[in-house]
């Protein structure tokens, strides 16, 4: 199945995606600051929520930081066995040449199993190549992201092309034409703090897939997000806002439900 076709039908209903970013120092109740319980915690979350998304996005920073890669792969073998039409995102921000990027593709589609990896580019399209090789997987490059440092080098010009673009807007064009491989394999991260340049990349790449932070705790608004949009193929990711809606061990599942059905009623509502 093309990755494509996976993208579509997931988001058929919702462009919902659930950042899975599992801090035990956030935890509820007695599990606060147990990491045995990272991934007790993700899959109730993922129970809470997997009929309102299209997508979860673990991040592999929170699970790496505390030698927890096999929680994990129990977390993706979950969301496999009760939401098998959502999409895995392995927020990973790769981004190295050669062997070192081939080994990075198996990490994310063999061993963890990944539908799309986030990367960065900033070493050039030869350290993309080898996800891209996946034909049944996607990628998701950053491009103009949600925090305020990324202007230190998305929004500078390049002076040596015509009509000098910004950086996040020379990327926007060349994933849309020249590293374009299979359609809509190739994907850019853009934050939802910035809806004129979301726009912007609209109109540079109009089909190809966004991944869209920065909905929730980041401040990003979901109307304009969606109106930027204009009803490209995208995934809105949500993450604290929704894990961390309670500190009550008692009602966490059941507050992150509520929050993503909060949401995703904005999503919808545009």
């Amino acid at each position: 199945m093309r990755y494509l076709d996976k993208l579509l039908s997931a988001t058929q209903d919702t462009s919902l995606c659930v950042g899975l970013d599992p801090d035990p120092a956030r935890f509820p109740g007695d599990w606060r600051g147990d990491a045995r319980r990272i991934a007790d915690f993700c899959c109730a979350i993922v129970d809470a929520t997997h009929d309102l998304v299209a997508a979860f996005k673990p991040q592999i920073a929170y699970f790496a930081a505390e030698a927890a890669e096999d929680q994990l792969q129990r977390v993706i073998a979950h969301i496999r066995r009760v939401a098998p039409g959502k999409l895995i995102v392995l927020d990973a921000k790769r981004g190295d040449i050669g062997d070192t990027a081939k080994l990075y593709a198996r990490e994310a589609f063999e061993r963890y199993g990944a539908d799309a990896v986030t990367l960065s580019p900033f070493m050039g399209l030869d350290t993309l190549e080898p996800f891209l090789a996946h034909a049944d997987r996607g990628v998701f490059v950053l491009c103009r992201t949600s925090n305020p440092g990324g202007s230190d080098w998305q929004m500078q010009r390049l002076a040596d092309l015509p009509e000098q673009p910004r950086l996040f807007e020379e990327l926007a064009r060349r994933a849309g034409s020249e590293w374009r491989r299979q359609p809509g394999q190739l994907g850019l991260v853009v934050g939802a703090t910035y809806p004129g340049e979301l726009a912007r990349v609209r109109q540079l790449a109009p089909d190809v897939p966004l991944l869209v932070p920065g909905i929730g705790a980041q401040g990003g608004d979901a109307a304009a997000t969606v109106k930027a949009n204009d009803g490209g193929p995208m995934l809105v990711s949500s993450s604290r806002a929704i894990l961390y809606a309670s500190a009550q061990l008692q009602d966490f599942a059941a507050a992150a439900r509520a929050a993503a059905e909060a949401t995703r009623a904005q999503l919808r509502a545009v």
